[in-house]
């Protein structure tokens, strides 16, 4: 098998290209993200600031169970 070497010249073309997007069902990651809250976990602190995007319906849920959280 021949191998191919690749000169560096200079910005490399993946820094400059977005990571994919995906769609999973909500049910696959809640309970996974809800244990590395509460257990700190430190990779999760390194998406802290990412963007994610979520269903207006379900942002307007999680803002009225934030309320009503507050007021209990």
């Amino acid at each position: 098998m021949q191998h191919r070497l690749k000169a560096y010249l200079g910005e490399d073309v993946a820094e400059t290209t977005e990571t994919p997007a995906i769609s999973v069902p909500l049910r696959e990651i809640a309970g996974i993200l809800a244990e590395a809250v509460n257990g700190r976990k430190a990779w999760l602190e390194d998406f802290a600031d990412d963007p994610i995007q979520i269903p207006a319906d379900l942002y307007d849920v999680v803002l009225a169970y934030r309320r009503l959280k507050k007021s209990a």
